[in-house]
């Protein structure tokens, strides 16, 4: 869970360095091997995307939601 801008900022730089490595093993990866290669990358993409869009609902004045024990 994202609690402020600063965790925003790392973890769209932590999104944008997964993309890059993607990109560089779409193409020093053999195909065989890719898909199962990127595909925890992707979900972790996926699970960040998901954190980023929850953040950004939220007005800057309203509080972060508690976290579940």
């Amino acid at each position: 869970m994202i609690h402020n801008d600063k965790e925003l900022e790392g973890t769209q730089q932590r999104i944008a360095y997964f993309y890059r490595l993607l990109a560089q093993f779409r193409v020093t990866v053999p195909p065989e091997i890719y898909p199962k290669m990127a595909g925890a990358y992707l979900a972790e993409i996926d699970q960040m995307h998901a954190e980023v869009l929850e953040y950004l609902r939220r007005h800057s004045s309203e509080p972060a939601p508690a976290e579940a024990a």
